[in-house]
């Protein structure tokens, strides 16, 4: 029982490993670059698109007044507005231009939350929805 019944080693060569580097560095740079321009936006104004999008998908709550019961609120209601106004207030505090976006979607959030949507929510709501058509 020597070595030799082990199996034959197979020895790579300097041009096989300089190609598998130049491979993997090739590979990642097209990957690089179709991730870059891919169109994936990062920053405050991305923050706040996004805010405005969640925002957006909220139904009827420009028809509501007074109180609203939970179970009247369409499905998913609360988690797009408190997923808005955590994207307003991270775009606010990266840039201060949003800030009206974050008070206006935090009155909105917090008329939702205490289930009493009045004029002042829907003002606030009036509000956001405006600032959102510029954003």
């Amino acid at each position: 029982m020597g070595d030799d019944e082990a199996g034959p080693t197979t020895q790579l060569s300097k041009g096989q490993v300089l190609a598998g580097v130049i491979g993997f560095v090739l590979g990642g740079s097209v990957l690089g670059a179709l991730w870059a321009l891919s169109g994936s936006e990062t920053g405050p104004a991305s923050d706040a698109r996004a805010a405005c999008a969640a925002l957006a998908r909220i139904e009827g709550l420009s028809d509501t007044s007074g109180p609203v019961s939970g179970r009247s609120l369409p499905p998913g209601t609360l988690d797009r507005l408190a997923a808005a106004k955590s994207l307003a207030e991270a775009a606010a505090e990266l840039q201060p231009a949003y800030e009206q976006l974050a008070d206006h979607v935090d009155g909105v959030h917090r008329m939702v939350v205490s289930l009493n949507f009045d004029a002042g929510g829907r003002w606030h709501l009036d509000q956001a929805t405006e600032i959102c058509s510029r954003t």
